[in-house]
């Protein structure tokens, strides 16, 4: 598998993940929430935290980082 594929594999957890999202998605609801796995990364979308979710590999996760656009600057 190439390494900045996600994995489509199932995610199934027994512990509660510490879900994070953006502070700029306010409450809009259209955003996509991550949580740190000791291999990893997974995905999930906001508006359905019960549904699917994806695990990205720590390389994927930074070529996305990497590729995702700068923050504003404050004024």
């Amino acid at each position: 598998m190439n390494p900045t594929t996600p994995s489509t594999q199932a995610l199934d957890f027994t512990e509660p993940l510490p879900w994070r999202k953006s502070s700029y998605s306010g409450d809009q609801g259209a955003c996509v929430e991550f949580a740190p796995l000791t291999d990893g990364v997974a995905i999930r979308d906001s508006k359905d935290p019960d549904g699917p979710r994806l695990r990205f590999s720590p390389a994927a996760w930074t070529a996305f980082a990497a590729a995702a656009p700068p923050r504003p600057a404050a004024h």
